[in-house]
């Protein structure tokens, strides 16, 4: 059975472990090749520094953010951590729950797991908080810690998460992350430079190997020709390295099933190949695609973890409403790109589902310190007390919206 919840508030823990967050926030500034050399393992240089700064910036924001939301103090969380934006998702899901959880463990990603283990071996010394890296197999990380635990954090796959649902008691609190298509969309008054530029930064960030990259790209009929002109011009322009180019804006694929995915998909919809289309195999590369479709062919959307461009055109935002409207799209709903009219009522249809972007992409709005995500069950949702709750996520929030405390 989980532990009981520790019915003291989250500012107590804050004020003990407020020193470990800040020599860690030093260290992280003071020591960035380091980590950066850890990241360049499995991302490019350029998403490194990126996300060594956007980590740092949410570490420094996580005592506002807990003292706004006061979550209980509860005793023990299990993380299953994500195989992408490790020095990230370890600020975001173990050091700052770290100020009220008292004791969290974790098992990293096993695509990952060399680096997942570097990382916790740098920061651990510098913070020394009470979280522990558990090298278990998935069935024994479940039975040693998740299923004693208060509450129960997971990265991944909708299908895994399910599992992992059913075997958590009604007293445990589950939380799952997971994947949108994060529709890219323009309509017939978008700024078509501005669009290209960010669909080229969202798409190629990490060679695409990033949850939040679109599966998708709307493009009104009226804006298909110039859309693709200039989306082809800006590829070409893209300068590929290794990880530790500095100026290399996208790299080797790390994840080997990416470039099977991908391979097996240009395949099998060779016809659709606008551009590109390229995989250097013997070096895990897959160059910069274009894919070009309209609605009425009903080319299958897939997650690409590599740069991939799906656009697809149609003719009115009616049609796209009733495209957005299928069972695929509302089970998978987390973020929308929308490119056009500030006033467009499409943007509020949007919103009914998604966290929006409005001219700009969803890089330009997340903030690890604020919820986010969608209303689709295969997005992210919260299961406790066998009630299940779809909605966007922050930890700190969803701990204080949800969790009843017990007396211990």
């Amino acid at each position: 059975m989980p532990n009981t919840v520790i019915t003291e508030r989250a500012p107590a823990l804050i004020e003990k472990r407020r020193g470990a967050i800040q020599q860690t926030i030093s260290y992280m500034k003071i020591n960035r090749e380091a980590l950066r050399d850890i990241l360049t393992e499995v991302s490019t240089f350029q998403t490194a520094e990126e996300e060594i700064d956007t980590a740092i910036h949410v570490l420094e924001n996580a005592f506002k953010e807990v003292e706004t939301h006061r979550p209980p103090v509860i005793s023990s969380m299990s993380v299953f951590m994500p195989s992408n934006v490790l020095l990230y998702s370890y600020v975001l899901y173990l050091l700052i729950p770290s100020l009220y959880v008292e004791k969290i463990e974790f098992r990293g990603s096993s695509q990952v797991i060399d680096q997942v283990r570097k990382l916790h071996k740098v920061l651990y010394p510098i913070h020394g908080l009470p979280i522990e890296m558990l090298e278990l197999s998935h069935r024994k990380f479940m039975k040693e810690s998740a299923l004693l635990a208060n509450a129960v954090v997971f990265t991944g796959s909708y299908q895994n998460a399910e599992n992992i649902k059913f075997q958590l008691s009604r007293e445990q609190l589950f939380v799952f992350f997971g994947h949108g298509v994060n529709p890219f969309i323009l309509e017939e008054h978008a700024d078509i430079a501005k669009s290209v530029r960010d669909v080229i930064t969202i798409r190629t960030f990490n060679s695409g190997q990033d949850c939040m990259g679109p599966d998708v790209i709307y493009v009104p009929a009226v804006l298909q020709r110039n859309f693709l002109s200039l989306l082809e011009s800006g590829l070409k322009e893209l300068k590929f390295g290794g990880n530790q180019d500095p100026s290399a804006e996208y790299g080797p694929i790390h994840y080997s099933s990416a470039v099977d995915i991908v391979a097996s998909h240009l395949n099998q919809f060779h016809e659709f190949i606008h551009f590109g289309g390229h995989i250097d195999y013997r070096s895990k590369v897959i160059h910069p695609t274009i894919l070009y479709s309209t609605l009425q062919d009903e080319l299958p959307i897939k997650e690409f973890f590599s740069p991939i461009f799906n656009v697809v055109v149609y003719d009115s935002l009616e049609e796209l409403k009733t495209v957005l409207n299928s069972g695929y799209f509302r089970e998978r709903a987390m973020g929308a790109s929308f490119y056009g009219n500030k006033k467009s009522s499409f943007i509020e249809f949007l919103k009914r589902k998604h966290t929006v972007s409005i001219n700009g992409n969803l890089l330009d709005i997340e903030n690890g310190n604020e919820e986010f995500g969608g209303y689709g069950p295969m997005a992210n949702y919260i299961s406790y007390q066998k009630q299940l709750h779809i909605q966007p996520l922050l930890l700190s929030k969803v701990l204080r919206d949800h969790w009843e405390e017990e007396e211990s």
